[in-house]
């Protein structure tokens, strides 16, 4: 016995929070009857919609896949403006899955996918500390001094950025055009181009190329593999 919103994240559906919205919402169905309320336990065999769509309530085994983003693709299932998803091209024969975190449209990448909604939101989770780093090329004057002192956080606009660790690749430098190496583990929305702007430097490229212990290697664009989990 579970509950409900939990064996939905289970299920790679939607991680839990997101189930619990839909229930909220009015959007899921236990043995035929419309849930109010996500504080419901259910056993095995028990019967769940969503949508008016039956869910299928066994639960494979956890899985995690490496997949590199393109720029220009939303990391959502469907778009309200049409826009090409992760997901559009995935071949057929995978699990249903949902995406470890976000990219933004523009960004590129490692993006990890699973078919466990609990795994995922682990993760996501800033308390689970895990590092994400970035290639980021900016556009403008550098200040070392500056971008070292990120380590130690920074607000801007009332929002509180927590720790940032910045290395400047000097062998790739051309101008005002620089490329640097970003980590973070706490990963606000845009919170890379919003941290480079307020320093005075326009992002024009930004590359996940690792999560964690998964790195984005020699994985091609719009390719996907499978990795263990770790």
């Amino acid at each position: 016995m579970q509950r409900i919103s939990k064996k939905i994240a289970r299920l790679g559906i939607c991680s839990r929070r997101e189930a619990e919205k839909l229930i909220e919402q009015g959007r899921v169905c236990l043995n035929g009857k419309i849930l109010q309320t996500p504080a419901v336990n259910i056993d095995e065999g028990d019967l769940i919609e969503i949508d008016g769509e039956k869910i299928n309530s066994k639960e494979e085994p956890s899985r995690i896949f490496l997949y590199h983003k393109p720029a220009g693709t939303v990391t959502t299932a469907k778009d309200e403006h049409n826009r090409p998803t992760v997901f559009d091209n995935l071949p057929k024969n995978l699990p249903r899955l949902i995406t470890i975190g976000r990219l933004d449209l523009n960004t590129e990448g490692l993006l990890l996918m699973t078919n466990d909604g609990e795994l995922a939101r682990h993760f996501e989770l800033p308390s689970s500390g895990i590092k994400r780093t970035y290639r980021v090329r900016v556009h403008g004057n550098i200040d070392e001094k500056r971008l070292k002192n990120l380590t130690k956080g920074i607000t801007i606009e009332g929002i509180n950025y927590g720790s940032i660790e910045v290395e400047i690749d000097n062998k790739i430098t051309t101008g005002r055009n620089h490329w640097l190496n970003v980590s973070l583990s706490e990963g606000k929305n845009r919170e890379i181009r919003k941290v480079m702007k307020h320093l005075g430097l326009e992002v024009s490229r930004l590359i996940r190329i690792s999560y964690g212990n998964y790195e984005l290697g020699e994985l091609k664009k719009g390719e996907i593999k499978e990795g263990e989990i770790k």
